[in-house]
């Protein structure tokens, strides 16, 4: 079973215009049998059309929560997310599948959920085109450019099983970016690959911004992804805790006033610590003042 010709799959290579992302004291809440669980208690964010951002942070972070809402696959509890415009929970079940199929591009953790394993790459690629192709106007990549723009020029007849881990790997990174998608959300990309696999992924994926002009967000374990990335924000506790530009780590302020201390910084001075905040010009300080009350041991 084999795609259709390139000519037939798509016409001239679309330009995507890259989707702005926008979250506004973003909550979930998940309901379980023990009680609910907080997954995002407040997260501001702001991503601006064709930037690359990865979000870095540990396991239960609120990581995971994030992406799936920005991909229309969760609801939040409060708060609002922006995708292009558009206002996700407002969006009518059939129209966030719509924004699926569209305008959000997501490759899951594990390149082969991703994959159909028995069909080439062009097929592939060719099936998460489908929804996109109906839309009048619509003007798609061919299989075989996307392809080559993730590297993996000549490869199109081959199937998943047949290519190394990287390979496989930017093979489904090109399947999230079929159907020309505004936002490209990648889940832990490089997380099981050598230092040759991963710096074959991100070379991918500064194409694909690069070349496409896509938003990309990368959520990710590596340091190293977030610093070639240029922005890394990290998610803490539900919230932005902190946010590296450059190699230069910053403290986030929130929405609500509030600021996450960086880890190292909290061992020193534990919850219930006081800080006298003083403000001058651009330059703020936080002293530790006692002021003669006593500290329960």
């Amino acid at each position: 079973m084999s795609a259709p010709p390139p000519d037939e799959a798509g016409s001239v290579p679309s330009s995507t215009v890259g989707a702005q992302v926008t979250c506004h004291r973003l909550i979930h809440i998940y309901a379980t049998g023990a009680g609910d669980v907080v997954a995002l208690s407040g997260v501001d964010l702001r991503i601006a059309a064709g930037e690359m951002l990865a979000l870095v942070g540990p396991s239960g972070s609120g990581k995971s929560t994030l992406v799936a809402i920005l991909g229309g696959l969760l609801r939040p509890s409060a708060g609002r997310a922006y995708v292009g415009g558009h206002e996700l929970s407002k969006l009518t079940p059939g129209r966030l599948a719509g924004l699926r199929g569209t305008t959000v591009g997501t490759v899951l953790q594990g390149a082969e959920r991703n994959l159909l394993p028995y069909v080439s790459l062009w097929r592939n690629i060719w099936l998460a085109q489908r929804p996109a192709a109906r839309l009048p106007g619509r003007r798609l990549d061919p299989p075989e450019a996307i392809l080559e723009l993730v590297g993996l020029a000549g490869e199109g007849r081959r199937r998943a099983g047949e290519l190394t881990p990287g390979q496989r790997q930017r093979a489904a990174l090109a399947q999230g970016l079929a159907a020309g998608p505004g936002l490209l959300l990648v889940d832990e990309p490089t997380s099981q690959l050598d230092a040759a696999g991963r710096d074959e992924v991100l070379a991918a994926l500064e194409a694909i911004n690069t070349e496409r002009g896509t938003t990309v967000v990368v959520v990710t374990h590596d340091g190293e992804v977030g610093a070639r990335l240029g922005r890394a924000v990290t998610i803490r506790d539900g919230r932005v805790g902190a946010e590296g530009r450059d190699g230069r780590e910053f403290a986030v302020v929130a929405g609500d006033g509030t600021i996450q201390l960086p880890p190292e910084t909290l061992a020193d001075f534990p919850p219930g610590t006081l800080l006298a905040v003083e403000h001058t010009d651009r330059a703020v300080t936080l002293r530790v003042e006692d002021g003669g009350v006593e500290r329960s041991g």
